[in-house]
């Protein structure tokens, strides 16, 4: 089955051609495809957006996801504008360094935090798959790790072993990861699609 990624960020291609692999082929977003405008007030339809532009620029079935962390202490903040944190020309470091700000004097299980996937395919029907992948965790007081990328050296999972996701290898991180979660169950349903 082959599927055109909908990011544009090259981080996120490389974690879900990872996780698709052996169900699915995924082929870059073309480069001269212009950016989504991600303005819907929700993951799912975040991700629908960038599905449905870029099945309709190529033709081909799409597959897009949005994710956001929603830090408990700060009511559900960043959530949707995860990736524009601190503006819209934020870098991962800007959007780490202003959530880190926001939790000073934030302490223990008060620093309870969830990563939330929801992850859409766009078939050329006009009919779509979706799939959510949830993690819980805890937000470090100061970021650890060379890995991943957005908050991942501030996210320290419930289900791992005490380590951000920016300290995991690759294969570690997405057995547990929202991502990964979102995608196996994209691909379970991808498999019964093709049954």
């Amino acid at each position: 089955m082959d599927l055109v990624c909908a990011s544009a960020n090259p981080d996120k291609y490389v974690e879900m051609a990872q996780i698709l692999s052996g169900v699915a082929n995924l082929a870059p977003r073309p480069k001269d495809i212009p950016e989504v405008l991600e303005d819907a007030d929700n993951l799912l339809d975040n991700a629908r957006l960038k599905a449905v532009a870029i099945r309709s620029a190529t033709g081909c079935p799409a597959v897009a996801d949005d994710t956001g962390l929603e830090v408990d202490a700060l009511g559900g903040a960043p959530g949707v504008f995860s990736a524009r944190y601190a503006g819209d020309d934020a870098t991962y470091e800007d959007n780490v360094r202003k959530l880190l700000k926001e939790m000073k004097g934030v302490d223990g299980e008060r620093r309870s935090a969830r990563f939330r996937t929801v992850a859409v395919i766009s078939w050329t029907d006009g009919t779509e798959t979706i799939a959510e992948g949830i993690v819980e965790g805890l937000i470090a007081e100061t970021p650890s790790g060379r890995g991943g990328f957005g908050y991942d050296s501030i996210f320290v999972p419930s289900s791992g072993s005490g380590k951000t996701f920016a300290e995991m290898e690759d294969e570690e991180k997405n057995v547990i990861s929202h991502r990964g979660i979102a995608f196996r169950r994209l691909n379970r349903r991808l498999k019964k699609k093709n049954a």
